[in-house]
């Protein structure tokens, strides 16, 4: 599916929803031609759980109702930026983030012009309406640094922000044209300021820049941070589409039209871009390559899977050739060339490798391994080719992708909210047996509407195949109390699909959390299969396991300070369990476990535990895309049994306490749940491991160990822990772009070390760029 313009339909096939008494199939969107998007006039009655005044703070916000015009005449500034402010929020530099404050800012159809940037705070989601694209238009006389800007830098601040980059989550923008024409071409005209870090996403918006010669004009600029997501946007015109610099992100899903540079890359230690269409730019990728050290560090690792480049002189563009060095490694996979006549070149002219019309298969740069040698081979030219499965593919051989539904076909009579039918999402009233009234009377005949808020389950909730729940400003569903309390009889928060169902499921704007200590808690067991021929049937978008560090979780700084181990401070058995008979698309999904509060200060380190990450028994189709999984004890990803997986790009964190204690404690390995085995100097979490699973594609990996029991002096000689990724003998698994910190050996098989890091330094990081059996 190429980029989406204007309104986003879903196409829903009505199918048996077990466990629900649905009799009237919802079918297609009723909404009429001239009708607004849903969400401008369903009922806003969501609340802030732990906000000090729940009754009071306004969750949903209309821009027209704090006085934005939309005329394109008036300046809307002032009032757009009130509208997103107002309550007492996170922002203004002296606040890092806070989870009590959150906010939907909604832009109904209009031009709204602005002379300055809209800056949305923490916890905060900019959304247009879905049907007609609002057009967010600057000033002539615009000033600032962006259109909208996500973490404002403070005047007079020595380059200080309002957010910390690494820690900005939370924030959605969607819906929107972005234009910035007016402004002088000679200007630096941006249109997003995106400095973020995880549960972020951008999507569904087109950048108008300017075309005139010389031009200066950008749609995305991010400078740092650690993403993320973002996908389904078209650039036009421009100096650059986007300009980047960030640890790690994953693209998906865009279209460059008439730039002079289509995406240009500063630093990273690893990006994937999955579906790129470049038309009529002069150079696709310019990249800043070379830097080998921490001190240089420039784009470490560049994954580009799927991409349509036309008429453009140059595809890839390295400022610096590698000269047998590592610095820049970079993968190409299935990259349709026209009139391209250079595929990969550096600056001053030297060419890689020619281009033409033609169709590059599987191409890398950069230091190559295979099974258990443990000398790579740097090579330029053709690598490794994974055999992808169908199951995996759209119409079009691509890796599939799926745009975040948002029902914008469907009238608001066709949505219930659960607060309208006896939920309270108050944080404290048990809300079990209210949702499941709710699935069972409206699961395929209404979209499920949790109206902002935290709402209490004490029961294993399921939600039945044929769902479709849409969250608000990330409603949150907790698990708490003694069904969850013993890791040796652990039980599921939320079932989503009973066991061996099929039908649709659609999850977007949601968080699945625990309220501690639930030691014994699978927070989300994934068994629903999705509709024969439908890919992607079954998916979660912008939705994200998130683990203590929150008001209201009862795991937090005064509770579980960092080095505690505290043995009330347990939250989660399992995180997320792909059982082996379900598919899933999961798309900007975030499995964190809490490292520091969010509340409070918004930096104290925590001490708190979850077993396990995510498990996947899934025989696919799987697709992660820009998923992360953070802190778990045992391991973050654990592959068993499983098959036809696509993921890209991974981001993984091993717990700052270990090895105090070592892995497993505090928890004891299961052996039902395929629980790896430790000791032997293994005495950390395994950031990926995999085991007797086949067609397993990763493209893009970023792995780190940045502690040793909080102490960070590991860093210095790269050995934080020993081993984080293994593969046993008899997987069928080929990885791209992995980039791994401070971990003696990157890869292992059968929990061998076989990859030293110290032979493939890429910066801060080490990066292998190629591994097959």
């Amino acid at each position: 599916m190429h980029a989406v313009l204007g309104v986003l339909l879903t196409l829903v096939a009505f199918v048996s929803a077990l466990g629900s008494s649905c009799s009237t199939p919802l079918g297609a969107g009723t909404a009429a031609a001239g009708d607004p998007f849903w969400m401008q006039n369903i009922k806003h009655q969501g609340t802030a759980a732990f906000n000090s005044n729940p009754s009071g703070y306004q969750v949903f916000r209309n821009v027209k109702d704090f006085g934005a015009k939309g005329d394109g005449v008036t300046d809307d500034t002032a009032a757009i930026n009130n509208a997103i402010s107002s309550g007492n929020r996170c922002g203004g530099g002296s606040c890092h983030s806070s989870t009590v404050t959150p906010a939907v800012v909604y832009f109904p159809a209009g031009t709204y012009l602005v002379t300055a940037p809209i800056v949305p705070y923490y916890y905060t989601q900019l959304i247009g309406d879905a049907r007609h694209l609002p057009t967010l238009l600057a000033a002539a006389n615009f000033n600032g640094m962006a259109v909208i800007d996500a973490d404002p830098y403070i005047p007079g601040g020595n380059g200080a922000q309002w957010y910390t980059n690494q820690n900005n989550f939370f924030r959605s923008v969607r819906n929107f044209i972005i234009d910035t024409r007016r402004m002088p071409a000679g200007a630096t005209g941006t249109g997003i300021h995106w400095q973020v870090a995880q549960a972020t996403s951008l999507m569904n918006i087109v950048f108008q820049l300017s075309t005139a010669a010389g031009n200066a004009h950008q749609g995305i600029w991010m400078e740092n941070g650690s993403g993320g997501y973002m996908g389904d946007m078209v650039f036009n015109g421009g100096k650059f589409g986007m300009w980047v610099g960030n640890q790690q992100f994953t693209v998906r899903n865009v279209t460059m039209n008439n730039a002079d540079t289509a995406i240009f890359g500063l630093w990273n230690w690893g990006w994937t871009f999955q579906g790129v269409t470049i038309n009529n730019c002069q150079v696709g990728f310019d990249l800043a390559t070379g830097g080998v050290t921490q001190a240089t560090q420039s784009v470490g690792a560049e994954a580009i899977i799927d991409a349509t480049v036309s008429n453009t002189p140059i595809f890839v563009r390295t400022s610096a050739a590698s000269n047998g060095r590592l610095g820049g490694s970079l993968v190409l996979n299935n990259i349709h060339l026209t009139n391209v006549p250079v595929a990969v070149g550096v600056v001053g002219g030297a060419v890689v490798l020619n281009g033409g019309t033609t169709t590059i298969a599987s191409w890398g740069q950069g230091n190559v391994f295979t099974g258990t040698n443990a000398n790579g081979v740097f090579t330029q030219g053709n690598i490794p080719a994974a055999s992808k499965p169908s199951s995996l593919l759209d119409s079009s051989g691509r890796i599939f992708g799926k745009t975040h539904p948002q029902y914008a076909a469907y009238a608001v009579s066709q949505f219930v909210s659960v607060k309208d039918h006896g939920a309270k999402g108050d944080g404290r009233t048990d809300d079990t047996a209210a949702l499941k009234a709710i699935f069972a009377q409206f699961s395929g005949c209404k979209i499920i509407f949790f109206d902002a808020g935290t709402y209490i389950v004490t029961s294993t909730l399921t939600i039945p195949a044929g769902t479709q729940i849409v969250g608000e400003g990330w409603s949150v569903i907790a698990g708490q109390g003694s069904a969850f309390a013993d890791q040796n009889n652990p039980q599921v928060v939320v079932r989503v699909g009973d066991p061996n169902s099929q039908g649709i499921m659609e999850i977007s704007d949601i968080i699945f959390s625990t309220v501690g200590s639930t030691p014994g808690a699978i927070v989300v067991e994934w068994n629903v299969k999705q509709p024969n021929g439908q890919n992607g049937g079954a998916g979660m978008w912008d939705s994200h396991i998130r683990l203590g560090g929150a008001a209201g979780t009862n795991l937090e700084h005064s509770a579980c300070p960092s080095g505690s181990n505290n043995n009330n401070c347990f939250a989660a058995f399992l995180a997320l369990h792909l059982t082996p008979a379900s598919t899933a698309y999961l798309e900007g999904t975030w499995v964190w476990l809490a490292d520091h509060d969010l509340d409070g200060d918004g930096s104290s380190q925590i001490t708190i535990f979850s077993g396990r990450g995510i498990l996947s028994e899934s025989a696919g189709p799987v697709w992660m895309i820009g998923t992360a999984s953070e802190h778990h004890t045992l391991y973050q990803y654990n592959l068993v049994n499983a098959k036809n997986h696509f993921m890209g790009l991974i981001q993984t964190e091993t717990p700052y306490y270990q090895p105090a204690p070592a892995a497993p404690a505090p928890f004891i390995s299961n052996t039902a749940f395929h629980d790896p085995t430790f000791g032997n100097g293994i005495n950390s979490a395994w950031a990926l491991r995999v085991t007797t699973s086949t067609d397993i594609i990763v493209f893009g990996a970023g792995l780190y160990s940045f502690f040793q029991n909080y102490n960070q002096d590991c860093l210095n000689s790269a050995n934080c822990q020993q081993q984080l990724l293994n593969i046993d003998s008899s997987s069928v698994v080929h990885i791209y772009s992995l980039s791994t910190v401070a971990t003696t050996f990157q890869l292992s098989v059968n929990q061998a070390g076989i990859v030293n890091q110290g032979n493939n330094v890429n910066g801060f990081a080490s990066t292998i760029t190629s591994w097959s059996r």
